[in-house]
Formats: structure tokens, sequence, C-alpha cells
């Protein structure tokens, strides 16, 4: 009974939670905690075109650009190159061309030098012997069944960054079986890129096994060397957007090692490929990847030198437990204050990131208000458990975010989500007029702003077009609305009423939901991969929204491969969709309605299968105009081109909100940067103590019920000693004659 108290008593004095999901050992140490909730399908950097996949390709590659961390607006600047290039341009004869002879360019150069003494991280297939020959390049089939995942290999082996290597992934983008998603964009503007393509796809039919073809052999005329540390990449014609490509991990580098080494059948029978292992010259590497329990980044220890910028841009929007509503202009000043504590000190800052896996948003926010998690977003169930809405709209953090002393920025995002309709479909795609009123009417009936409002706490605005607020094309006011979903009353949007919904879905052939020629009932498709609690409420307003104009909505419900597959084939007929901008400008949305980058059939980005021959044509005019009013005209008649097709039902540009506890430093948001993670700072002493104050356990129920055991024991231990004693003692017996 003693050794019970005491065990008890030694319990209590811990000051390590019970409910710490974490190694002990890892208590102190330099390590971030999140979460993800799907795990990515793609990690090659030719392939990887998900928001989900940049947290880790982001982090691993390194393209020759980046985004300035601080400034704003936002700035292109160096990563592995010694500056940002200004484009020579020429004319057809490949002669130079003064900048203003516009009508003349045939051609634009970029010529890009990178940095010496850029290394790899340490990798199996950089690994050498002492004679020089890579040692796991040909492997024996025995030595390939030895091994199930990346560490099993014992030797790894680095080198220097050249520019073959960006050379190199440029040319895996023409590669047909890699199947990059902006191959049919890009190879309208590099330089020999198709002619590449077609020559790599007769090349591996000719071949007898399968396998990689050495794509170094195969010159790309648009994409040449100069010198060990130089390259130069020739686009046809004037496009000034292209440079932002030039900031994304399809144009980092990869070694032809790591092509040969993951060519091996046996590897790619266990997953060992490029999209499962990564390899790049970025501050982290992926060391652990279990999708279905967590993943893991580590410190590069190759990383090469980069420091954490000393010029501050403009304040970010903050609020924290000391500032309320009208009251943070001196925060915001202190605030980049503080993000320029760090200047000049060598980057990264984190030793290890751990992502875990999480199916539920409670989960995530119940771990987060634990400690156990970093950062947080706010899901529409802890809205208002994080956030307290003033008057005017005004926001505010509520009392148990501020005794965390936890951090609230907030922010709109150049990113658009949208129902789309599949244009491809024989009932709601297609151009003839009766498809187009039958669009018309459902986007009359959904009830966007009502969506906002329950679903996203009124984080978000309605999309009226393709470009949303803060990139240069947006338009706001009564030029700004979808004038066949919109009247303008009041000054302000108002959606037109069920009854015209239903008068255009008549004049579509379709009254009551019939169609007018069969008789039958309407019944349309809605294609996705949503699952859980919050999708089931979604999923109901959503056909309570087509009923309204007695259209039957059926959801068919998809795991995100075999959604995707759908997709990419074109047989989905309705479904969500959306996009987050690559770089600042509107070509990077006006794009995804461009015929000849449809997802099915050219594995582009126009998931719609949007075609429109004027739209096309405006878009080529457009893409390579700079910022001005002749650029604004013309994306203002693209713009009425779509309202006038709806390809895209109806959608919203939403409103971030993000949670971060004050161990997090160095925060913030970067809507165009994916790189960001090296810039953040964890202080793990001051995490520590707060989860030992936010998680003590409640000791004295379990005390007071050892107590009352131990007291309804003791009746039964003095019986039982009793009985025992009896058993013991002599029997004492009286003879009597």
């Amino acid at each position: 009974m003693t050794r019970i108290l005491i065990l008890l008593l030694l319990i209590g004095c811990t000051e390590r939670s019970l409910n710490n999901p974490y190694s002990k050992k890892d208590e102190n140490k330099n390590i971030l905690y999140s979460s993800f909730s799907e795990r990515p399908k793609h990690l090659d950097p030719a392939k990887s075109y998900s928001s989900n996949e940049m947290v880790f390709t982001g982090q691993i590659y390194e393209p020759p650009f980046q985004y300035h961390y601080l400034k704003r607006p936002y700035t292109l600047i160096p990563l592995t190159a010694i500056e940002v290039p200004t484009p020579t341009y020429l004319d057809i004869n490949h002669q130079p061309l003064p900048k203003d002879a516009e009508a003349q360019v045939a051609f634009s150069v970029y010529e890009i030098k990178i940095m010496p003494n850029i290394k790899y991280q340490p990798h199996p297939a950089l690994a050498k012997d002492r004679s020089g020959t890579y040692f796991y390049h040909e492997m024996s089939q025995e030595e390939q069944n030895e091994v199930n995942k990346l560490s099993d290999f014992n030797e790894m082996g680095t080198r220097e960054l050249t520019a073959d290597d960006y050379i190199y992934e440029i040319k895996r983008l023409a590669d047909p079986t890699v199947s990059s998603p902006i191959y049919g964009f890009m190879s309208e503007y590099i330089v020999g890129m198709k002619k590449l393509s077609e020559t790599l796809a007769l090349d591996y039919k000719k071949k007898e096994k399968k396998g990689m073809l050495d794509l170094r052999l195969y010159p790309l005329s648009g994409v040449t060397i100069v010198d060990r540390y130089t390259y130069k990449i020739t686009i046809n014609g004037k496009y000034p957007q292209f440079i932002y490509w030039l900031a994304m991990p399809f144009f980092a580098p990869i070694p032809w090692e790591a092509d040969r080494f993951y060519s091996q059948q046996g590897l790619i029978d266990k997953n060992i490929t490029l999209d499962w292992y990564p390899i790049g010259t970025g501050p982290y590497m992926l060391t652990l990847n279990n999708p279905n329990r967590q993943m893991v980044m580590k410190k590069n220890p190759n990383f090469h030198l980069e420091l954490y910028p000393s010029e501050s841009g403009t304040a970010t929007p903050i609020i924290t437990a000391s500032a309320g509503p009208g009251e943070n202009n001196e925060e915001k000043d202190q605030e980049n204050e503080l993000l320029l504590r760090d200047a000049g000190k060598p980057l990264p800052f984190i030793d290890k990131v751990v992502y875990s896996l999480e199916k539920e948003n409670i989960s995530v926010w119940n771990k987060f208000l634990q400690g156990y998690y970093d950062a947080s977003g706010i899901s529409s169930d802890s809205f208002d458990q994080a956030i307290r809405v003033g008057m005017g709209g005004q926001i505010d953090l509520s009392d148990e975010m501020k005794q965390k002393k936890i951090k609230l920025l907030t922010g709109t995002t150049p990113t658009t989500y949208y129902m789309g309709f599949n244009m491809l479909d024989a009932v709601v795609g297609g151009y003839s007029p009766s498809a187009r009123k039958l669009r018309t009417a459902i986007s009359i009936a959904i009830d966007e702003e009502e969506s906002i409002t329950i679903f996203n706490n009124g984080r978000g605005s309605v999309m009226q077009g393709p470009i949303p607020p803060g990139i240069f094309g947006y338009q706001e006011g009564a030029a700004g609305i979808n004038p066949f979903v919109y009247d303008w009353v009041n000054e302000k949007p108002k959606r037109k009423s069920i009854e015209e919904a239903k008068a255009i879905l008549v004049a579509a052939g379709y009254p009551s939901g019939r169609d007018v020629k069969s008789g039958k009932p309407l019944i349309l498709y809605f294609d996705t991969t949503g699952s859980g609690p919050d999708s089931k409420a979604q999923f109901d307003w959503l056909r309570k929204q087509f009923s309204k104009i007695d259209i039957e909505l059926v959801i068919r419900n998809t795991d995100y491969n075999r959604f995707q597959d759908k997709m990419t084939k074109g047989t989905a007929q309705m479904f969500q969709w959306g996009w987050h901008a690559d770089y600042p400008d509107p070509e990077n949305f006006l794009f995804l309605l461009y015929g000849p980058n449809a997802k099915a059939g050219k594995n582009g980005e126009n998931a719609t299968n949007y075609l429109n021959p004027e739209f096309d044509r405006l878009f080529d005019q457009m893409r390579n105009m700079e910022n001005g009013s002749e650029r604004q005209a013309v994306i203002d008649k693209m713009v009425e081109i779509f309202r006038f097709d709806l390809p895209w039902a109806t959608g919203f540009h939403p409103k971030v909100f993000g949670l971060y506890h004050d161990w997090y430093k160095n925060v913030k948001p970067n809507q165009m940067a994916n790189n960001t993670l090296k810039y953040i700072k964890i202080n793990p002493e001051l995490r520590r103590k707060a989860r030992a104050r936010w998680n003590k356990p409640i000791w004295w129920p379990i005390v007071v019920l050892g107590i009352v055991l131990i007291a309804g024991s003791v009746p039964a231990i003095l019986v039982y000693r009793r009985k025992e004693l009896d058993a013991k003692s002599p029997v004492n017996t009286s003879l009597t004659e």
C-alpha cells in the first residue's frame, strides 16, 4: 500500500504531461510540429503542382529565384542564382533588338548564372567508391530485394550543383513518361521543347526494355549551357511572366544520377522513386515518408550559406494578446522590428519538422490549444472559440487566445475556389444557348454568400470573375459584377431571384427541372473527394441549392486518386476546384481557361476543358503585355466572355486567418513564396513550459479514489488476517474420562 502512495506522488511531481504525443528526448529540441490531412501524391518537381505538395517541395528543391520574404509588393530575388536577369530580345534572325521594339520580338533570352559551391543533400544516388564508380546505379536484383526504403542504403554521397542540373530538369518537363502538368503550356514558349518531347516519345517506343533515356544525350535548342555555372533559356516571343516560373520547383535542379538511380525496376516496385524520396539542395530533406502516420524533414547538413533578410516590407495585419482592433499601429511597427531581429543570421533556424497525419479538424485544434502544434488555421467549428467579431466587422482574439499569448495574422489570398462544369459533358457542357442558360440558372441558384457565411464564418468574397482581389485586372463596383447572375442595386451586387433562375431554366429546355424533349427529371452529378461531418453538411446544403430550381443533384464521392483520374479523362460532370496564384499576374488565373491548357487529353490546368477561340486569341495577346490601360481593356473583354459562357458556376476568394503560439517567431505570411520554412524560428523552452502549464493532470480524483479503495479494503484485510491467525493457533481439547 505504501508503494502505491509513493508511485502516485512521483507521478504527480513529474513535469512532463502524460498526454504528450512526442518523445521525451525531443522535449527541448529545435523541432517544429505541424500536421497534414492528405498525403502528397507527387514530390517529383516536374510533376508536383498541389499546395499540400509544395509544403515539402518548396523546402527541398531550389529553383534559381525566390520571393523576398518580407517585402511587399512581392519582389523576385536570387536564390541559387547570382542575380535576376533582364531578358535580351531577338528578332526572327536572332539579332538583338532594343527594348522598345515590341512588334519585332521573336525570342527572349534569359541568361542565368548560379553560385558555386552549392551541394546536394546526402543521397545514395550520388555515392561513389574510391575509383569514382557509383555504388547503386547498377544494382543486382538481389541487392534491390534487400532494400525497402531509402535509409536502408549504407553509402551516401553529394556533389556540387551545376548549370547542367537545371538544364536536365527542364528536359524532364518534356519527357512523355514524366507527364509534367506544365509541359503543354511551356512547350508553347521554350524553344525546341515540342521537338524534344516528340523525339523522346519515338525513342521510348524503340527501347527494348523499360527504363530511362539519358536526357543528357538529347539536345534542347532553347536551353543551352554557357559554362559550369551559367545556362541560357530562349523562349518564343515576349513573355514577361516567364521569370516568375523560374521561382517554382518545376525549374529546380535534378541531378542525372537521381534519374538513373530511381529508374531501377526493383526500386520502383518498392516505391523508392523521386515521387517518394526527393533530392535537392534546399535547407531541408525528407527523412521519413510515412503518409499513414508522419512525414519528417530534417536540416540539410550540406545547405549553402543563406542569410535572413535585412530589409523589411510593409507591416502584416496582426492582433496579439496586447492589441485589439484600432490600436495595433504601434504593434505593427514593433512586429516589423521583431521580424528584423535575426537579420544577417544563417538559415535555416529549425533543425527538424514533424508533420503528423490528422483526419479531423477538431483533433488539430485541440492539439494546438495544448501546445502540441505550433500554428493552426481556424476551422468553422473553432471560429467562435478563437475570434470575436466586433462592431463594423472588426476582428479580435477571444480572451482564451489572449491568455495563451496566441497571435492572429489575417490576409486576403490570391486564391479562387470554384465549382466547375466539365465543358465536354453532354448535359452541362458545350456552347449552345440551352447549355449556357442551364449553367446560368444553376449559377444564380447557388447562394455563395450564404455558403461563405455558414461554412467559412464570412471569411471570403464572392467570385465575380476568374481574377481575385489584389491581382491586376480585378475590377470593383458595378464593372466588377457578373451581370448574368447579379444586378447592381443600391451600390452593391444583388443576386438575381430564384424566379428568374427558373425562367432561364425553362428557356434552357428544362421546365420544372424536366427535359422538355424526354419528360425525364434532370439529374446532375457532382464529383468530389470530400469526407467527414463538415463535408456532409456542405453536400446537403448544395443539394438544397439545386432543389430550389427542381434539379436533383447526386454526390459522387471518391478518393483523391480516382477523382484525379476522372478529371484527367474528362469524365466528371461538376466538381469543386481551386487555384492559388503561382505568381502575381492575371495571366496565372486566366490560363486556367485557356483552351490549349485543357486537363483532358493535355494534362493542363484548365480543369473545365473550356475552349473559346476568341478568349484564347485575347489570352495570347494579353499575356505578353505590360500592366496598363491597354492590358486592362483586353482582360475586361476576356472576363466578359467568361461571364457569358460560365464554365465556372460559382466560387469565392478566401480570407486567411492564422494562429501562432508565442514561441513561433518570424511570422509573416507570404502568399507567393512556398519556401518560407527556413525563416521560422522556434523557442523550445517557452513551448515546454507552456505545455506543462496547459496540460497539468488533475490528480485529486485519483488520490481520493485510492484512499477510498484503501479504506474499503481495510475490513477485508483485517478479517483475512484474523482467519489466518486462527488457522495457525493450536487446537485446545479437553479429555475427560
